[in-house]
């Protein structure tokens, strides 16, 4: 089959930052769906892993990056019992195995949801890795009720970015939470009110932003943006006992002091624990999944898919992770290889 992949972490400039190569066709054991990849989408965590995956030393075999896909399901593996050939699936891969930059992929069919009916398979794939982020950030992290919070209000860092599109969708139709969310340009800003949100502040200033809006303090934050920059304006804005979760690792030592007063809590959300670690709960994921899978198909989420690149080749991955890394990204932005 052919692959995508990297063996030296290289900048977008150069041409041999990716490179297309054969690989076997993998078999599916135990848990394993085999899907043939129709659409892929990248986020973050696709340039950051090339970034880094090979800094000092080059690869002796190529590495195949890619979480984000969409695909109809070739093979199953002999313990795998809510899928079948021919299933059309969605799914965000497991950390520690071959993305889906290729043909083919095997994914654990607990990790995996049936693709929703009304979207296309580029629209699908942009959903997976950003919608769990988001769900498992509100419902698990947080803890946010659904039909329940009225009268509160969630500050959400990074709005317009893939987790935040998704996130102002899930917080606006499954819970009566007051959203407030994070842009600073025209084009982000009108997407995150086109996407539900009920105010709309500049992050490049955010107490001062969040002054002018007449908000002094929110119940709950989920930051998908820089946690370094954005720590203190976080820690002043927290209600007491408020929630704080974020996506982004820090560099710098976080003072954890500065929430000690009013008893603030702080949360990571990494989407990847549960099959990294193969938690006792991983079949969450699946069932999540299948319940984003219905909101879809009646309407109520929409994909955040928001540019639309063609073909599995070296050249199409090097122009959208350069235009990941730009920060200029809306949304997310898929590759359809069929």
């Amino acid at each position: 089959m052919k692959a995508i992949g990297i063996t030296k972490s290289l900048p977008t400039s150069d041409k041999n930052c990716f490179i297309a190569f054969e690989t076997e066709k993998p078999m599916p054991e135990d848990h394993d769906l085999l899907v043939k990849i129709h659409a892929v989408s990248v986020n973050p965590v696709d340039y950051k892993v090339r970034q880094n995956a090979a800094k000092d030393e080059e690869l002796d075999e190529p590495k195949i990056l890619g979480w984000d896909a969409a695909g109809i399901v070739e093979a199953v593996g002999n313990e795998v019992s809510n899928f079948k050939v021919g299933d059309e699936v969605y799914y965000s891969g497991e950390y520690d195995r071959p993305g889906c930059n290729a043909e083919f992929q095997l994914i654990d069919s607990r990790i995996a949801g049936h693709k929703p009916s009304n979207l296309s398979f580029a629209e699908a794939s942009a959903m997976p890795l950003t919608s769990l982020t988001a769900w498992e950030a509100i419902f698990d992290r947080l803890r946010l009720r659904k039909n329940g919070e009225s009268g509160k209000k969630l500050l959400i860092i990074g709005g317009a970015g893939g987790v935040g599109s998704i996130a102002i969708q899930i917080a606006k139709k499954l819970t009566n939470i007051e959203v407030i969310a994070t842009a600073s340009r025209e084009e982000t800003s009108n997407w995150c009110k086109k996407l539900g949100a009920d105010v709309i502040v500049n992050h490049h200033e955010l107490t001062q932003e969040m002054e002018s809006a007449n908000i002094t303090e929110v119940d709950y934050i989920l930051n998908f943006s820089d946690t370094d920059m954005h720590w203190d304006a976080m820690a002043k804005l927290i209600k007491p006992q408020g929630q704080i979760c974020s996506i982004v690792e820090n560099k710098d030592p976080l003072d954890l002091n500065k929430l000690k007063n009013k008893s603030a809590s702080f949360h990571w959300e990494f989407m990847f624990t549960r099959s990294l670690f193969k938690t006792e709960d991983m079949i969450a994921q699946h069932k999540i999944l299948e319940e984003l899978r219905l909101l879809f198909e009646e309407g109520s989420l929409k994909s955040t898919a928001y540019k639309t690149y063609e073909g599995l080749d070296t050249d199409v991955f090097r122009e959208v992770h350069e235009f990941q890394e730009s920060g200029k990204s809306i949304g997310k932005n898929v590759i359809s290889y069929i």
